[in-house]
């Protein structure tokens, strides 16, 4: 009897073992504070995870550039980036490619009694905007700007920082107004600051209703074609696991710890926020709207931010199959 017991334990662990094997591990290079990390805790507590064909390794990411650096060494195999930096690196000769994790890009807030109520009456102000000087929503938002018969380059004076920088000194008030990422605005929202506008309502001004992923996965297309079943389990799992935060209280409690709040105000401005940018991998209509909003940014930044390719290249958009 100990015999045959011996015998089952070990088949059952070279079984367990086999099982693994055949599991694809998928590593992710992650920003501590990028919100991909409460949809992998949601699937990490998933009590059918045995069942999927891939298993999860993060690794931690300073900043964005960083996960650049990661994913062309190929110190990782999938990163939260945008798709205006894959067409440009496909444009090149690399065959990343990327999936729609969010339309939430940043915001323009201001304090809750300053007069500022729409973007004329930034004159003669002092506006804080996380990024650089070819930041997608500056350059965006100088162009609705002009389109209303404002200079915001001529009549603004503009402070670039990072994005906490930028959110401290909207709280001295060195600066009269932000144009800062979404989780910054979000938690200010929460404690009485005011929203102007939203990368959302930017596009819609330049005549954009097309809901378009600011955000995404990031992935090489070779890999990606390598992995297939097990990328697009992934793909299908985070989107689920979306959805589970939005709709279900226990999902969404179960992340509250990775928010470093104890705010009720914040934790639930948070979620609004996260939820409102929810996308669903739309079709032509969806591509077409990312090819006016390239073409908006290439002449904006004079080819600085999309490169000399003069449209979306072929095969920057991944869809599940």
């Amino acid at each position: 009897m100990k015999l045959k017991n011996t015998l089952f334990c070990l088949l059952l662990s070279a079984a367990s073992a086999s099982f693994a094997e055949d599991k694809t591990p998928i590593r992710i290079g992650m920003q501590a504070t990028g919100t991909s990390g409460w949809e992998l805790s949601v699937l990490e507590q998933d009590p059918e995870k045995a069942k999927r064909p891939f298993t999860i390794e993060t690794q931690p990411l300073a900043n964005a550039e960083a996960g650049k650096i990661a994913l062309q060494s190929g110190a990782v195999d999938l990163i939260i980036s945008d798709w205006i930096w894959v067409s440009r690196m496909r444009s090149t000769g690399a065959d990343f490619t990327f999936y729609p994790y969010s339309t939430t890009s940043g915001a323009l807030v201001v304090a809750g009694d300053s007069p500022i109520k729409a973007l004329a009456d930034l004159k003669g102000k002092r506006l804080g905007i996380a990024g650089g000087e070819f930041d997608k929503n500056w350059l965006l938002l100088k162009a609705l700007a002009k389109k209303q018969g404002f200079d915001m380059e001529a009549n603004v004076e503009k402070v670039f920082g990072a994005p906490p920088l930028i959110d401290e000194q909207l709280k001295l008030g060195r600066i009269d107004a932000a144009l800062n990422y979404w989780h910054f605005a979000a938690r200010l929202e929460a404690q009485g600051y005011r929203q102007i506008i939203d990368g959302k309502g930017i596009l819609q001004g330049l005549g954009i209703d097309e809901p378009v992923a600011n955000l995404g996965y990031v992935f090489k297309q070779s890999w990606a074609s390598a992995h297939k079943p097990a990328l697009n389990a992934f793909l299908k799992a985070t989107e689920t696991a979306k959805k589970q935060l939005c709709s279900q209280d226990e999902a969404w409690r179960s992340v509250i710890p990775l928010l470093k709040t104890n705010d009720q105000a914040s934790q639930d401005k948070l979620r609004q926020r996260y939820c409102d940018g929810i996308v669903q991998p739309g079709g032509a209509a969806e591509r077409q709207a990312a090819e006016r909003i390239y073409l908006l940014l290439r002449e904006l930044s004079g080819k600085q931010l999309t490169g000399a390719a003069e449209s979306v290249q072929p095969g920057t958009f991944w869809t599940l199959d």
